[in-house]
């Protein structure tokens, strides 16, 4: 099955604005920048995905021609659930047999996870997901065909997207993923990233500019 594999990304300038408290600006941007390289690697690694990244943030569009990524553009940013929107429609229009979005702040994702989500819809329709750690959010939809259904995202999406693939006949999956499950939104998920993901790129920015001392002071 040919999947198209989309990751929205709105700008790394003001990004993780939940962190103000423990990261400056700057390193809330490179922070941004690093998971977001992260989960791109992790994407490229898991193989046979069509990558797209929807933004349009010039350092974003800079990103993807280094590494070959074609990149979808919206007319404005209009947020993360227009964002996946736009990109589900072009696969659609595109006959791809399904679609897979993923965001771009989780970075202990791995390969072997996407692999392990995209095996689960293999020759088959369906759709299927990944909760956030809390269960609330949804951080991982693969859906086949790519408009089997819409998707909306913010808490509590996850159950909202159960229940409306089941309004649609349709008996979702769920892959309970650690590391897809980790979206790095408050300084507590900083936490997470330092104890499990220290082979990270994210995770080797966080040591580097003493984020563990920082937590630990409060």
């Amino acid at each position: 099955m040919t999947i198209m594999a989309a990751v929205p990304v709105k700008d790394l300038v003001n990004a993780k604005q939940r962190l103000v408290s423990v990261l400056e600006p700057a390193e809330r941007h490179d922070l941004a920048a690093a998971m977001l390289e992260d989960v791109l690697d992790a994407m490229e690694a898991a193989g046979n995905l069509a990558l797209r990244l929807v933004t349009r943030d010039p350092e974003v569009l800079a990103l993807a021609g280094r590494r070959g990524i074609v990149c979808l553009t919206e007319s404005m940013n209009r947020g993360h659930t227009e964002a996946v929107a736009f990109a589900q429609a072009e696969a659609a229009r595109l006959g791809f047999a399904g679609f897979l979005t993923v965001p771009g702040d989780v970075p202990c994702a791995t390969p072997d996870e996407v692999r392990a989500l995209v095996a689960t819809l293999e020759g088959g329709a369906g759709v299927a997901f990944v909760p956030s750690l809390s269960g609330l959010g949804t951080n991982a939809a693969l859906l086949a065909p790519p408009d089997a259904m819409p998707l909306k995202f913010g808490e509590p999406s996850f159950a909202n997207h159960l229940d409306g693939a089941r309004g649609r006949g349709i008996t979702p999956r769920v892959l309970a993923l650690s590391g897809l499950g980790l979206d790095i939104d408050a300084p507590e998920d900083l936490r997470l990233l330092l104890a499990r993901g220290a082979h990270t790129r994210a995770g080797r920015l966080c040591r580097a500019h003493g984020i563990a001392a920082r937590l630990a002071s409060g």
